[in-house]
C-alpha cells in the first residue's frame, strides 16, 4: 500500500553559485526564487493496482517517484507505505560503475533485505530475463543503456517486492525486451503486486494500468480511469498545439524540412462527419485533408501523407503522384487543398500522421514529421499494424 497525504516538494532557485553564500551574510535580503516542483499532492495505491503518472516533461513525475520511493524528502505533507519496494528510476541509479553486474545484483539484493540464498536462487532466473550473457561478469560502466536497464529491471523484479516503482525505463530497452517486461507487469498484477509506473507510451499506459493519474505544474491535473485520464492529457496537448499554431500562424510538426516553395497550412483527420478526430475506430472511413499555399510557381507538384506508428515504423504512405492524380501548374498565392480519403483498417494502437508537399523531383517545398497523433481503437485486440479481418472457419473429422 502506499498514501501520498498532501506533499509538495520546493526548490530554491539560484542564478548564480555565490548567490548562496551571500544569502548567509547578515542583513542579507533573499537571492533565490522558490520553485514549488510538486503542490499538494494526495492519492493513495491499493495492493494488486498498476497505477501510471503521464504528464508533460517537468511536471513532477520522477519527483514524485523519487519521494514514494524514500530517496528524496518532501517539503510538507508525508507519504506512507507497507511492503518491500523495488525502484528503477533514472539512468544509472543504484548500481555501482565500477562492479560487475553480477556484483552488483547481490548489492542490489542485499540493500533489498535479501539473504545471500535468496539472491542465488532468484540469479538464474534474473540473468535468463535480463539476456545479456557473457557481459554479467563484466563492470556495467562497459554496458550499453540497453544493457543497464535489462539487467536493473530483471533484478527489480526479481528480489519479490511487494511494490514495483518504475521510471520511464522501459523506452531504453528494443522492442524484444518492451513485450517481455509488459509480460512481465501483467505477471505482477495477476500476484497482486502493487505497480507504480511514469510513461510516455499511452498505449502503454492504458493496456497496463487500473488507473491514471496526469500531474501538471506539480498539480495532479486529472485521476480516474486510463483512457478518461489520457483523453484529457491529448486535449490539453491539442490545445496548447491549436493555441501556439494560432500565434505563430504555422502548423507544427516533430520535425521540419522544405525549401519554402510551399508551405503547409494545416493538416487533419476528418471523420464522415466532416469533424476533425485525433481517436479512429478501426475499419472508419476518413479524410487526411492537407491544406498548401504556394510561394512560387511550380509545376506538377505533389502532395504526400504517410503514416507511422508511435516508435516511427512506416505503416502506409502515398502521394498524388502514386495516386495518378496531376496538380497541374501553381502559380505564387494560390492555396491548394488536397483530400486523400481511405478506410481505417489498422490495429488499435497508436500513430502518428506526417504529411509534406513536394517538387516534382521529389524534393520537399514542405515537410512536417508527426503534425497529428491519433488512436485507432477497435473492440478486437490483433497484432501487428494491419487489420486484415480474419474470418475463421473450422471443423471436425472423426
Amino acid at each position: 500500500m502506499v498514501l501520498v497525504q498532501n506533499v509538495s516538494k520546493l526548490y530554491r532557485l539560484y542564478r548564480r553559485p555565490s548567490d548562496r553564500l551571500r544569502e548567509l551574510l547578515p542583513g542579507s535580503g533573499p537571492h533565490h526564487s522558490d520553485f514549488w516542483a510538486l503542490k499538494d499532492i494526495g492519492f493513495e495505491v491499493e495492493k494488486g493496482e498498476v497505477l501510471s503518472l503521464v504528464g508533460p516533461n517537468g511536471c513532477g513525475k520522477s519527483t514524485l517517484l523519487q519521494i514514494v520511493s524514500g530517496i528524496l524528502q518532501p517539503t510538507t505533507g508525508r507519504v506512507v507505505t507497507r511492503g518491500r519496494i523495488a525502484a528503477l528510476l533514472e539512468l544509472g541509479a543504484g548500481f555501482n560503475p565500477e562492479f560487475s553486474g553480477r556484483e552488483n545484483v547481490y548489492l542490489n539484493g542485499e540493500i533489498m533485505g535479501l539473504s545471500r540464498a535468496e539472491i542465488d536462487k532468484a540469479m538464474p532466473s534474473i540473468e535468463a530475463f535480463a539476456e545479456i550473457g557473457e557481459f554479467i561478469e563484466r563492470p556495467v560502466k562497459e554496458y550499453s543503456s540497453g544493457m543497464y536497464v535489462r539487467l536493473a529491471f530483471s533484478t527489480a523484479i526479481h528480489v519479490d517486492p511487494e511494490i514495483l516503482i518504475v521510471d520511464e525505463a522501459l523506452a531504453v530497452g528494443d522492442a524484444v525486451f518492451a513485450n517481455r517486461c509488459v509480460r512481465k507487469f501483467e505477471e505482477l498484477r495477476a500476484r497482486k503486486i502493487m505497480v507504480l509506473f511514469v510513461s510516455h507510451d499511452l498505449g502503454l499506459v492504458k493496456a497496463l494500468s487500473d488507473r491514471a493519474i496526469l500531474l501538471l505544474n506539480g498539480r495532479i491535473e486529472a485521476q480516474g480511469t486510463p483512457n478518461d485520464v489520457i483523453n484529457r492529457y491529448i486535449g490539453l496537448v491539442l490545445e496548447r498545439q491549436q493555441a501556439r499554431n494560432k500565434k505563430e500562424d504555422r502548423v507544427r510538426g516533430s520535425f521540419r524540412h522544405g525549401d519554402g516553395t510551399s508551405e503547409i497550412l494545416s493538416a487533419e483527420i476528418l471523420n464522415a462527419q466532416g469533424e476533425a478526430v485525433t481517436s479512429i475506430a478501426s475499419g472508419e472511413a476518413i479524410t487526411i485533408r492537407v491544406r498548401s499555399r504556394f510561394h512560387t510557381a511550380t509545376r506538377d507538384p505533389m502532395v504526400g501523407i504517410l503514416l507511422r506508428t508511435r516508435i516511427g515504423m512506416d505503416v502506409y504512405g502515398t502521394n498524388t503522384r502514386i495516386e495518378r492524380m496531376p496538380l497541374g501548374d501553381l502559380e505564387a498565392g494560390d492555396e491548394l487543398e488536397v483530400d486523400f480519403q481511405l478506410a481505417c483498417w489498422l490495429t488499435p494502437q497508436q500513430y502518428t500522421l506526417t504529411v509534406a508537399t513536394q517538387d516534382a523531383d521529389g524534393s520537399s517545398h514542405d515537410w512536417l514529421d508527426d503534425t497529428i497523433a491519433f488512436d485507432v481503437v477497435d473492440t478486437r485486440v490483433a497484432a501487428g499494424v494491419a487489420n486484415l479481418r480474419a474470418k475463421v472457419e473450422w471443423r471436425v473429422s472423426r
